[in-house]
């Protein structure tokens, strides 16, 4: 080979290299934007698309697990004024949204609009019993009755229908309904919603109309949709997917008087103390009944919730609301939403079985943790469809870069020592 077929070779070589790397380079940016166009793609909220077919029919199961607290001091705390003494039972646990949505109609603002079909199916397996077993608890229509109507009123519809303080009912009674014999109607936790246990069948059904406004959805799972927002805390592991939980701060269940967002939250200034209470919300604006709401055991909440009943033990592992975030994508691929139902009850002249009660107590009806999480071969379509897409592109990006870097400069040296030996400019 001649002296100029070598430099012809070395400078062709150069260029090569040169042009490899810099399309390694390249590759970087238009690479990211192709991720980032596809998935902007693929999670926009429309007919066609991954985030629709997820959206439309949950692809993960949906559990509902429930928690009552069972009074182990009935008799006491009406003659007696003492405090109750509650006994965690559960988990009852349910699938949920197992039904797809219905009417779904994308609007001209933006909005989406549709029917959600409640229903649950009892899954004995992850129970701790069944149905049928007995809890005493508060006797909803007389905590109804307390705070909503004149207590001597309420004494005579009381004595009338025989009604105590606390009744024993069956946790299917307790969660989704029975007639009340105080106000001749049906009442429950979370009536109405379709049972389907096994083979037979409740013929009530209800279908909540939602709205999703803008880029912020939320479904309604047992009370009203409150825009809330969590924090980052750190990044984990799931399924070999890397991803990032979310909590909510103690600030959302703060008392107005830390987060005055709070403000309209707080409607029985006997109840919070002047709105210096902290870790319940009132949503009887929402739900049209004295309810409050918390996180389960009154975790992050005013020590005077935990000094009205005895038996609770809050723990921020157990008992906090979290989600896990694909950060690429932006989709939860797992969530945990832990909530508490509560109803209050205190002192009445007027009202016979409240005579000897001595303080107004924040009672807790049942605490649910409705859970999801992608299951194994989700989590591998992700790894298989994104994951080892991204891995290609990267290791193409990386040879690209390096084997046209060490080309160019082994070319490089290539025709400086080839311009030294022959003493010829080679440019």
């Amino acid at each position: 080979m001649g002296c100029c077929d070598l430099k012809c070779w070395l400078i062709a070589g150069t260029v090569v290299g040169a042009i490899a790397c810099l399309a390694g380079l390249i590759l970087i940016p238009v690479g990211n934007v192709v991720i980032e166009g596809t998935v902007k793609k693929e999670a926009v909220l429309q007919p066609g698309t991954t985030a629709y077919k997820n959206w439309i029919s949950a692809g993960a199961p949906l559990y509902r697990q429930m928690w009552l607290f069972d009074v182990q001091n009935p008799e006491e705390v009406v003659r007696n004024g003492s405090v109750p003494v509650l006994k965690q039972r559960g988990p009852y646990t349910y699938r949920t949204r197992y039904i797809p949505k219905e009417n779904v109609t994308f609007n001209d603002n933006y909005t989406v609009s549709f029917l959600l079909p409640a229903g649950a199916i009892f899954e004995p397996s992850m129970s701790v019993g069944t149905e049928e077993d007995i809890v005493t608890s508060l006797n909803l229509a007389v905590a109804g009755a307390y705070n909503l109507i004149d207590h001597k009123l309420a004494n005579m519809l009381i004595q009338l229908s025989k009604s105590t303080l606390f009744q024993s009912r069956t946790v299917r009674e307790m969660l989704w309904g029975y007639r009340d014999p105080m106000l001749k109607s049906i009442m429950g936790l979370f009536y109405p919603v379709s049972l389907y246990p096994q083979k037979s069948e409740y013929n009530t059904q209800l279908k909540v109309s939602l709205h999703l406004i803008e880029i912020c959805f939320t479904s309604v799972c047992m009370s009203p949709p409150r825009s809330v927002y969590a924090e980052y805390v750190n990044s984990l592991d799931l399924k070999g997917i890397t991803v990032y939980r979310f909590m909510l701060p103690q600030s959302i269940f703060a008392s107005p008087t830390v987060n005055l967002d709070n403000k309209c939250f707080c409607t029985n200034y006997e109840v919070t103390n002047n709105c210096t209470m902290a870790g319940v919300l009132d949503i009887k604006a929402c739900k049209g009944a004295p309810v409050f709401i918390s996180l389960p055991h009154f975790l992050h909440g005013s020590p005077e919730l935990l000094q009205t009943v005895n038996g609770l033990n809050p723990d921020p592992e157990e008992h906090s609301t979290f989600l896990d975030v694909e950060p690429i994508t932006g989709f939860t691929l797992r969530v945990s939403k832990r909530l508490q139902v509560n109803m209050v009850y205190g002192p009445s002249k007027d009202i016979k079985i409240l005579n000897q009660v001595k303080q107004i107590t924040m009672f807790p009806l049942v605490w649910l943790n409705e859970t999801a999480s992608l299951d194994d071969e989700t989590a591998d379509m992700i790894k298989r469809e994104l994951f080892s897409r991204m891995g290609t592109l990267e290791t193409v990006q990386i040879a690209l870069i390096a084997s046209g870097a060490v080309l160019f400069i082994f070319c490089l040296i290539g025709v400086c020592v080839v311009k030294q030996t022959t003493g010829k400019k080679v440019f």
